[in-house]
């Protein structure tokens, strides 16, 4: 029996053309596989796109590198959004290459410590909702509604590279401050108290810190 927290799925995508994706193709429709292997896929801007093999990221702009290596969302958070939506959303099906259970996304904190079997995953930033994502989805006012919701899922650095098979156990290692993904999905979002007790935290990675400076001292000036 696997534990209460554990790898549901493991999903991987390929490139398609869609009329909706941001870049030449998209991947977001994923499909669930035995087994992924992950790995530092280096910077966003000339590294390897996604930190799982095999697994296409078609906006390279936007997507991809160090502190979006690998992308995780919670079974429950999909169940709340089916009942809301009315049809089910299937593994893979919001673009995540590990679909969990029995792990808090919205407010796991930056920089915690995912341990599956010999892999170590670290929490790095939160998911912002994209035209592609809503293209994909196909609801109306997608985006305002995920960015309302809150349930971003985890964007995921690879420490400790190797290999994630579905039903694998997580265990979980929290760091010593408060700030969760969704306090800074609310910095990113345009909220400044919240950008503020984020930067001042400097608990993220520096290529999203960096940003988030720049657009408060944007906003400062």
């Amino acid at each position: 029996m696997p534990s209460p927290a554990h790898v549901l799925s493991v999903n991987v995508g390929r490139g398609v053309e869609r009329p909706y994706a941001s870049g030449p193709v998209t991947a977001i429709d994923k499909r669930p596989v035995d087994g992924i292997d992950v790995r530092d896929p280096g910077p966003k801007h000339g590294g390897l796109g996604s930190g799982v093999v095999g697994d296409t990221v078609g906006d390279t702009r936007h997507h991809g590198g160090v502190t979006q290596a690998v992308y995780a969302y919670p079974r429950e958070d999909q169940q709340w959004w089916e009942e809301r939506i009315g049809r089910p959303i299937e593994p893979g099906g919001f673009g995540e290459n590990l679909t969990t259970v029995g792990v808090e996304a919205t407010h796991a904190l930056v920089g915690e410590l995912w341990t599956i079997g010999d892999v170590v995953l670290r929490v790095e930033a939160p998911r912002i909702p994209c035209a592609t994502f809503a293209g994909h989805m196909g609801e109306r006012r997608w985006v305002k509604r995920f960015t309302d919701a809150g349930r971003t899922g985890a964007y995921l650095s690879v420490v400790t590279p190797g290999r994630i098979e579905a039903g694998a156990p997580i265990v979980v290692e929290r760091p010593d401050h408060d700030i969760d993904l969704l306090l800074a999905f609310r910095a990113f979002m345009g909220d400044l108290g919240a950008a503020r007790r984020v930067v001042d935290a400097g608990v993220l990675h520096p290529t999203e810190q960096q940003p988030l400076e720049r657009s408060l001292l944007r906003r400062d000036a």
